[in-house]
């Protein structure tokens, strides 16, 4: 599954807005131990296109991890 959402992110990180709600959907979708790798992973490749949203859907899962 974490494969499969780094593929989806990268083929829709042209648009913001489907960037934002594939990234809520892998949140949802991954594990505890994958959602660390893949966070990971998120700011490595888009943390310059896209820090704000990052920042913002992963802040809200910080305190459950």
């Amino acid at each position: 599954m974490l494969e499969y959402c780094k593929i989806i992110l990268s083929k829709v990180s042209f648009d913001k807005i489907l960037f934002e709600k594939e990234l809520g959907k892998a949140i949802q979708n991954l594990k505890n131990d994958d959602l660390n790798v893949f966070r990971q992973w998120c700011y490595e490749q888009f943390g310059d296109l896209y820090l704000t949203i990052l920042n913002q859907n992963f802040d809200t899962i910080i305190g459950s991890l």
